[in-house]
């Protein structure tokens, strides 16, 4: 009978989607998929795909009224 891969659970949860140890802990399997993209047909947003839209729509500066 075949088990989990925890090694590349843990690190896909601490390394690939950032989370804290505890937090990786909390979810459960179905949760898990969910974060991973599953069902959705794409994966979720990176730091890279993150910055490029950051880059593409910045904050815009506050206007302060004198």
């Amino acid at each position: 009978m075949g088990g989990f891969d925890w090694p590349v659970l843990l690190q896909t949860g601490l390394r690939g989607l950032g989370l804290k140890p505890a937090e990786f802990w909390a979810l459960t399997p179905a949760e898990f998929q969910l974060m991973l993209g599953a069902g959705s047909g794409a994966m979720p947003l990176r730091r890279a795909g993150l910055d490029a839209l950051s880059q593409r729509y910045p904050d815009a500066e506050e206007v302060k009224d004198d």
